[in-house]
C-alpha cells in the first residue's frame, strides 16, 4: 500500500509532517543539510533574540567610548568601523545561506521584547528569504502589578504589528501558561496569523549548591511532554478555523509520537530533542516508524489521518479535559493494590 505522506503547513507543501524545530542543528548550513538529507519536510532557525542583540550593541558602545574622556590622543587611535557585523546581521547571513541550499522550506524565528524589535527583524528576515516566521511568545509574568488581561494585550499588540509588517506565512508559539489558553489563541489567530506552535518549552534554572550561583540546566524533552500540547492541538483543532495550522512541539521521538499528534489535529509534529541525541539522521527513523505504522492500520494519507482524534471525533469529548482527572488518578496501579 502506498501511504501519502505529504502536508500543508501554513499555506506551504510539505512532503511529510515532520519538521526539525529549532536547535543547535539548525542553527548551522551543515547541521540544516544533514536534516534534510534525512528528509525533515522544512527546517525552523533557532530564534534570534532582542536581548542578545542590545547586550552586544551596548558592549561595543563601552568598547569604544573607552578612554576618549582620558587622553587627548584618543581621536587618534579611536577606532574607526565602516560596518559592524552584530548579532542580527550574522543571523540574517546563515538565514541566506541556509535558504540558498535548502529546497525545502526554511522558517525564520524571532523572539523580541519590544514592538520595534519585532517589526524591524521580522521585515529584515523577510527580505532575507525567509519561507514563513515564526515568533515566540515568551515572557515569565513576575510583576504582581500586571494583570493577565494587560500581558495578554501587549502580546496580541506585538502578533499585530508583526503580521501588518510582512507577508510572508505567520506562526506564534504559544506557552500553555495563558490563563484562558483558547480564548487567547482565538484571539491570535483572529489577528490573521497563520498557524499557532503548541508549545514554548520553558527552560528552569537550577541553583548551584557550592557556589550559590543560579545556572541553567538544559533537559531534552522526552515523550510524555507531548501529551500537553496534543491536548490542547485536540482542544483548539474543531473550534479554529480550518485554514490556521497547528504545529505540535516538545517529545516528538518517534513516528508513533507523529501519528499522535496528526490525529489529535496537527498540520506537523516538529522534534529538535531526539535529532539532538540521535542525530540528524533520525527524521529518517521517524518517518520509517510513521509510515510503517500507516501501512498497518490502513491509513493512506496523512489526510485521512489528521484530526481523527480531536476532541470533536472521539467518542467522549471530556477525556481532554477536567473529566478525566480522576480516571488518570484511578488507572494507577501500585505493586499490591490498585486504586479502586
Amino acid at each position: 500500500m502506498t501511504v501519502d505522506l505529504r502536508t500543508r503547513y501554513l499555506g506551504l507543501d510539505l512532503r511529510s509532517p515532520i519538521v526539525a524545530s529549532a536547535s543547535p542543528l539548525t542553527g548551522e548550513e551543515d547541521g540544516a543539510a544533514r536534516l534534510e538529507d534525512a528528509g525533515a519536510a522544512a527546517i525552523v532557525l533557532p530564534s534570534l533574540f532582542e536581548e542578545e542583540i542590545l547586550a552586544e550593541e551596548l558592549q561595543l558602545d563601552r568598547a569604544l567610548d573607552a578612554g576618549t574622556e582620558q587622553f587627548a590622543e584618543a581621536l587618534d587611535y579611536f577606532p574607526d568601523y565602516a560596518s559592524f557585523a552584530g548579532v542580527g546581521d550574522r543571523y540574517l547571513e546563515l538565514l541566506r545561506r541556509i535558504k540558498a541550499r535548502a529546497s525545502v522550506p526554511v522558517v525564520a524565528s524571532l523572539n523580541a521584547t519590544t514592538i520595534g524589535g519585532w517589526v524591524r527583524y521580522a521585515t529584515l528576515m523577510q527580505e532575507a528569504g525567509a519561507d514563513a516566521l515564526e515568533v515566540n511568545l515568551y515572557r515569565l509574568a513576575a510583576d504582581p502589578r500586571r494583570t493577565a488581561a494587560e500581558l495578554e494585550a501587549i502580546d496580541l499588540e506585538l502578533v499585530g504589528a508583526v503580521r501588518s509588517a510582512v507577508t510572508i506565512p505567520l506562526a506564534v508559539k504559544l506557552s500553555p501558561y495563558y490563563t484562558a489558553l483558547a480564548g487567547f489563541a482565538g484571539r491570535v489567530t483572529s489577528l490573521g496569523v497563520d498557524g499557532l506552535v503548541l508549545f514554548n518549552r520553558f527552560y528552569q534554572p537550577d541553583l548551584d549548591l557550592d557556589t550559590l550561583d543560579v545556572v541553567p540546566r538544559v533537559e531534552l524533552s522526552g515523550p510524555a511532554e507531548l501529551r500537553l500540547p496534543m491536548r490542547w492541538i485536540a482542544i483548539l483543532r474543531p473550534q479554529l478555523p480550518a485554514s490556521v495550522s497547528l504545529a505540535a512541539t516538545s517529545g516528538v521521538q518517534t513516528g508513533t509520537d507523529v501519528v499522535k499528534a496528526v490525529m489529535v489535529g496537527a498540520d506537523v509534529a516538529m522534534t529538535t530533542s531526539a535529532l539532538l541525541r540521535h542525530g540528524p539522521e533520525h527524521v529518517r527513523t521517524i518517518e520509517n516508524g510513521l509510515r510503517s505504522w500507516m501501512e498497518e492500520h490502513e491509513y493512506t494519507s496523512v489526510t485521512q489521518l489528521r484530526g481523527s482524534a480531536n476532541q470533536a471525533a472521539v467518542t467522549d469529548p471530556s477525556a481532554f479535559e477536567r473529566a478525566n482527572y480522576m480516571n488518570v488518578l484511578h488507572s494507577w496501579a501500585t505493586p499490591d493494590r490498585r486504586l479502586p
